[in-house]
């Protein structure tokens, strides 16, 4: 990375600091008040940083800064996560929770795309809508659309509604927990099988315990290895001559590799009890601030404006999505 793109990245990067040291001291100060927290850090840090966006703007020289926030910080805090995990514990899910995940995804992306093309969306924004609703949003959509070679204007409403959608499955998510009163395993499930980025995981999960938070990353880590076999299917069916082909670094992301890695020293004794505190904390640290960054990368006036259609095939796409999931984690059971 260049100097200047370095600086260029303080501001934007300042500003989601900024949103997150409110978020957190407003944490606080219901905790010292009520003696509860109402409302978790995390899901202050999106709405207030959604709100600044949509009512403010957000100027040009701050986006470097909140896209770096929003990608790369959280990308690192998958990386320190890994760390807190053994091998042992992927190892324990079971062969189970392979086919259940898997099968999850196919039933996500056969429901989501007919309830697509049901609402008159043709075959190319159907197959982005169900590709970003069944693996992992914005990464499977840019995956699959060269293969399918879709328009730029699908390609920019679907990663429109996959930010929206993505940001109200983490706010309301936790809901689930105690409603359905689920375990916290079951419900690391839940997320895992359902919140569409990686690095969303951890916020969906952590404000409910660490144990969701492992479950969720580990689920979700299985089901982001989809998009390769879903990508290559769509290319083997039917893919035209010239489409590009997506590089591994999008099949395959850096941070999934780099948690393997860290799970794989953490397994291994590289990594020692002692410093499990403070990647968990590190972790949870870089987290809010790339939630208040992610809220700050959100204008629902444009989201609103790139189609009624679009959206309502992901609402209802995502409401198919979780039920899916809360019946898989109710059957599978778990710890």
């Amino acid at each position: 990375m260049a100097k200047r793109e370095i600086i260029g990245i303080w501001p934007g990067l300042a500003l989601a600091v900024g949103v997150a040291a409110l978020a957190m001291a407003a944490e606080w100060l219901q905790q010292a008040v009520f003696g509860v927290r109402y409302v978790d850090g995390l899901v202050l840090a999106i709405v207030a940083g959604t709100f600044i966006h949509t009512g403010l703007g957000l100027a040009s020289r701050l986006r470097p800064g909140v896209q770096f926030a929003s990608r790369t910080l959280l990308e690192v805090a998958i990386v320190l996560l890994g760390g807190t995990i053994s091998a042992g514990a992927l190892a324990a899910s079971g062969f189970g929770m392979i086919v259940a995940v898997a099968a999850v995804v196919v039933l996500a992306l056969a429901s989501s795309y007919f309830i697509a093309r049901a609402l008159g969306l043709d075959e190319r924004m159907a197959t982005l809508v169900a590709c970003g609703n069944s693996i992992c949003g914005n990464s499977a959509i840019m995956a699959t659309a060269p293969v399918i070679e879709a328009p730029a204007e699908d390609v920019a409403a679907s990663i429109a509604f996959t930010a929206a959608l993505g940001v109200l499955v983490v706010l309301f998510l936790p809901l689930a927990f105690g409603l359905l009163g689920l375990t916290q395993w079951q419900y690391g499930v839940v997320a895992g099988l359902s919140v569409y980025a990686v690095p969303q995981v951890l916020a969906a999960t952590m404000p409910v315990g660490v144990l969701s938070t492992q479950v969720g990353t580990l689920v979700k880590l299985m089901r982001v290895l989809m998009l390769g076999p879903v990508v290559l299917f769509l290319g083997l069916r039917g893919r035209r001559s010239g489409a590009a082909r997506p590089p591994l670094a999008v099949l395959l992301p850096w941070f999934i590799v780099g948690f393997l890695l860290t799970m794989l020293a953490r397994s291994l004794g590289v990594l020692p009890e002692a410093t499990l505190a403070p990647l968990q904390q590190a972790s949870s640290l870089l987290t809010l601030v790339s939630m208040a960054a992610l809220g700050l990368s959100v204008d629902l006036r444009a989201v609103l404006s790139s189609g009624g259609r679009v959206l309502a095939a992901g609402f209802l796409s995502i409401l198919v999505l979780v039920l899916l999931a809360v019946g898989t984690a109710l059957i599978l059971g778990g710890a």
